[in-house]
């Protein structure tokens, strides 16, 4: 993917995008600096002193009657709103969504009704188990939720990064979610599923094989949101105009690719850079490199429900895209940063439940909780029921209803009649049919005795599929997952939990519990891995685009660089879109061999090897030789040991030596080689070495 990076940005005082979202929150903005401006309490009083306290006497109490000081203190109070209980850790971006092409055949959704159709969305992602102030980078769930706010109202598409859930019944989310969250004792520890209460959870409700493997692969740690798929999980329906459903699973495909942290660079950017993801989406929209994905759709028809080997209902189970081909329709471009985290960020509410005409539910187990659990999440949460008064939740169309009242009631409804039926109003609001775009749900047909049994027998197959996610991925994935097992085990406590483990990954397969269980000290297993042979290409990382574009290089350079070189290099990156720190001993600037100046972005204070894609090696002279040359070596064996590309200037050469023990894979030399610029951007694009020694 060669692109140049677009200089522009986003700017609150002249902003760049308008629709009709944008132009709707316009009303709300509100700018309290500047020329003339003063200050005011929330009564429109003009402040006279912000400072100091109204007291009796210089060296006396403070008085009661300073109401400034009383409305400034107990606002501040109540700034806080309680966090979400999952995904409380979030960020949200605006963007576009523009339909491919006409599926009126499949929906009669409005948004995606017609070719080059454009739509306004809000998109927010999020961590499932930390708190607000958890890192970016746990090994954990992520959330990719997208509202769009269509000409029928808003539609909220809420996808984790896994195709699969942990459980398969709603009845069981108070209990996952208690088995990840810290000990209710000792509340540690914060954002992480290494103790023993999620594994004995795991082994004891071994439905959640199959996510768990996603989990602790490569999937589980994204490089980034811009690189990370999306999946709802939940099986929908399409309704299109004459009434005829079709069963449907959306999928996010970055156009990036996906791509993923190791173990080791996601625990260290944790501590180093705890907003790394955060920073990320922001740096890329600032540059105009925004973030893009593909809408994909699975498709089954009515009459095919029970053509295959799991059940479509059964959220513990993907639809293998071999058997069931993803479409693309539609592209969503992220390009706009909210203009206040608290108001729109914090604020925005998604619900599964907010679905438009053409898009109904199924009888998904897990989807028929969520879709109440949602909304009253979020009424305990904003202590009120007017979440959709919230400017980021409000939809762009006109909302006529007989719902009155309640905490931060805001829009006046002058009506005398609030009922339904009445004639003092002629019945109106009126409803509207099916043909008038009124939401009718499908009218499937329903029998059988009330029962607590799931949908079918094969909701309780829990190993063959994470055995298809076992035979789907290459060799340095499987090495990855089984690592980063064992680390998780290696932190749980008890021994009994740790054999239970060992036991139930045997189903899965018996060489990789065999290792794990020689790791962590307990019996090899006894069980051995079902006997399914089939795999899926589309799981595996390996199969995934690559491009250098928007990759971040980290260049260590000193005084006295090769200037032609140097600029001939940077230039070329620049070229293929390549994202550029200049790296050096302090703040300022270096200078190159023909005076030449480079301001340098960080130090090595401040910056550590495991927040870059690649590193370019130029060196130089610095007051400090000793240090440099170490802080250089150190950021060289960081990359080297992470598989990651390299590139050395002809004044770099000396910090990389061939040897017995190393293959320098993927390091590019500059010396006497005249296609080194396209041959780095070429490393860059791979991004890892897997075979590198």
């Amino acid at each position: 993917m060669k692109k140049s990076v677009d200089k522009d940005h986003i700017d609150n005082d002249k902003r760049v995008f308008k629709d009709e979202k944008d132009e709707q929150l316009e009303q709300y903005r509100h700018k309290n600096t500047g020329p003339g401006k003063k200050m005011t309490n929330e009564n429109a009083i003009k402040v006279s002193n912000d400072q100091t306290s109204l007291r009796a006497g210089r060296r006396g109490p403070t008085l009661l009657q300073d109401f400034h000081f009383y409305k400034k203190q107990t606002h501040f109070n109540r700034e806080r709103i309680p966090e979400k209980v999952v995904h409380a850790r979030g960020f949200g971006v605006y963007g576009d969504f523009e339909v491919y092409k006409s599926l009126k055949h499949l929906t009669k959704a409005h948004f995606l009704g017609e070719a080059g159709r454009k739509t306004p969305v809000f998109v927010r992602f999020s961590n499932f188990i930390g708190s607000k102030g958890s890192k970016d980078t746990a090994v954990d769930i992520r959330g990719f939720a997208t509202k769009f706010y269509t000409q029928e109202g808003n539609y909220d598409m809420l996808a984790l990064q896994f195709p699969v859930f942990i459980l398969a019944d709603a009845m069981k989310f108070m209990d996952v979610t208690h088995s990840v969250k810290p000990n209710p004792i000792t509340d540690v520890p914060q954002a992480t599923v290494a103790h023993d209460s999620f594994w004995d959870y795991v082994a004891n409700n071994q439905e959640s094989a199959h996510m768990v493997m996603w989990l602790m692969s490569l999937r589980g740690r994204p490089r980034s949101w811009r690189m990370m798929a999306g999946w709802p999980i939940n099986t929908f329906r399409f309704i299109n105009e004459q009434g005829k459903s079709t069963y449907v699973r959306f999928k996010w495909i970055p156009r990036l690719g996906v791509h993923s942290l190791l173990l080791d660079e996601a625990n260290i950017i944790g501590g180093v850079d705890p907003d790394f993801h955060r920073r990320d989406i922001i740096e890329a929209i600032e540059k105009g490199a925004y973030p893009e994905y593909e809408l994909g759709i699975q498709l089954i028809n009515e009459e095919d429900e029970f053509k295959y080997d799991f059940d479509i209902l059964d959220d513990t189970k993907l639809w293998p895209e071999e058997e069931i081909p993803v479409q693309s329709v539609g592209k969503l471009t992220l390009n706009r940063l909210v203009d206040n985290f608290f108001a729109e960020e914090e604020q925005s509410v998604f619900d599964p439940s907010n679905v438009v005409p053409g898009i109904d539910f199924t009888n998904d187990p897990v989807l028929q909780g969520r879709a109440i659990a949602y909304r009253d999440t979020e009424l305990y949460r904003q202590n009120s029921a007017n979440i959709e008064d919230i400017p980021v939740n409000r939809p762009l169309v006109e909302r006529n209803y007989n719902l009155r009242d309640s905490y931060q009631r805001h829009r006046i409804d002058v009506d005398a009649v609030t009922y339904h039926n009445n004639s003092l109003a002629d019945n109106t609001p009126a409803e509207s049919t099916f043909e008038e775009g009124g939401f009718v749900h499908y009218p499937e047909k329903v029998q059988g005795h009330v029962t607590r049994e799931l949908p079918s027998d094969s909701f309780y197959d829990y190993f063959s599929q994470a055995r298809l996610f076992w035979n789907s991925i290459t060799s340095f994935e499987k090495q990855d997952l089984v690592d980063t097992f064992i680390y998780h085990l290696q932190n749980v406590k008890s021994k009994s939990v740790r054999q239970q483990n060992v036991e139930m990954w045997a189903h899965v397969d018996r060489e990789m519990a065999c290792i794990i269980a020689d790791n962590i000290g307990v019996d090899r297993p006894q069980a051995t891995n079902v006997p399914v042979t089939k795999s899926s290409p589309a799981i595996s990382e390996a199969n995934t685009p690559h491009y250098a574009y928007t990759q971040k290089v980290g260049v260590l350079i000193e005084n006295g660089f090769n200037s032609e070189e140097v600029r001939n290099t940077l230039d070329t990156l620049k070229q293929y879109g390549v994202f550029i720190d200049i790296i050096s001993e302090k703040l300022g600037h270096v200078t190159g061999s023909d005076g030449t100046k480079l301001k340098v972005d960080g130090t090595f204070t401040t910056k550590y090897p495991v927040l870059y894609d690649s590193i370019y090696v130029v060196g130089g002279r610095a007051d400090n030789q000793a240090r440099f040359n170490q802080d250089l070596m150190e950021f060289i064996y960081e990359q080297y040991k992470h598989y990651k590309p390299i590139g050395v200037a002809t004044t770099g050469q000396r910090y990389l030596q061939p040897s017995e023990n190393n293959n320098l894979l993927g390091v590019v030399f500059a010396a006497n080689n005249p296609n080194f610029g396209e041959e780095f951007v070429g490393a860059i694009a791979q991004q890892r070495f897997w075979n590198r020694t």
